[in-house]
């Protein structure tokens, strides 16, 4: 049987989860999480918050995209959209490289130091090993795209014009309203991580509410708030 990894932890399960999603799901601060806890009867500190969710938030954000990786792999002929923007980390300018689907799902984050055919490459590289081959991927008219593409024999699928990719742009906004609240990232490693875990988590609650009626919306969100109870459960 497998151990669970909150066996040496004197907090329920319960909490440690609801202020990991507290913290990455809800544009809060360390210490406003600290204060929505306080309203609950749960005394801990915002020191603690930042410590669970570094310890287990990459975890949850893993065992997210493992259970919907197999399943996106299966519909290969999708439309990715690929796009970058700025981020400053410590007062220098940094990328984050990001794709979703036609959906709106993130596939993949990445952050480079620089905004190149060797960073798109990479950042390619890894979006296909993980979630196979596209048949179509739009992107701006940046050249490293083209070049990126080129190398990878797959310059046939590259698809730019205007308007055409607004959904990945459109995408960026939640991971902008975040930002803003964490009075953005001093390491590109910590960048790293809260993208990735970020991506996975609004992935998760992420239940497209203008496109669904009122009770098709409140019956995905509840078994989106279920399957959350039970990460990392032993």
């Amino acid at each position: 049987m497998t151990q669970s990894p909150f066996k040496f932890f004197k907090t329920s399960p319960e909490v440690i989860r609801l202020a990991v999603m507290l913290y990455v799901r809800f544009p809060l601060s360390l210490r406003n999480v600290e204060d929505l806890l306080h309203e609950r009867g749960i005394e801990v500190s915002h020191e603690t918050v930042r410590y669970w969710w570094n310890r287990f938030g990459p975890m949850f954000a893993s065992e997210i995209r493992r259970k919907r990786v197999q399943q996106l792999r299966a519909f290969s002929k999708w439309k990715w959209h690929v796009d970058e923007v700025f981020v400053n980390v410590n007062g220098k300018r940094h990328y984050l490289w990001r794709a979703v689907d036609h959906e709106g799902e993130v596939l993949e984050a990445v952050v480079t130091k620089r905004r190149n055919k060797q960073a798109a490459l990479k950042f390619l590289k890894k979006l296909m090993k993980r979630h196979g081959k596209a048949e179509e991927v739009v992107t701006d008219r940046f050249a490293s795209y083209r070049a990126a593409l080129r190398d990878l024999g797959a310059l046939e699928k590259q698809r730019t014009g205007r308007w055409l990719n607004n959904r990945v742009e459109n995408s960026h906004l939640p991971f902008r309203r975040r930002e803003r609240a964490m009075q953005r990232f001093s390491h590109m490693r910590s960048l790293q991580k809260f993208a990735s875990v970020h991506s996975s988590v609004n992935n998760h609650f992420n239940q497209k509410r203008s496109l669904a009626s009122r009770d098709t919306f409140k019956l995905a969100g509840t078994a989106a708030l279920a399957e959350w109870c039970e990460l990392g459960a032993a």
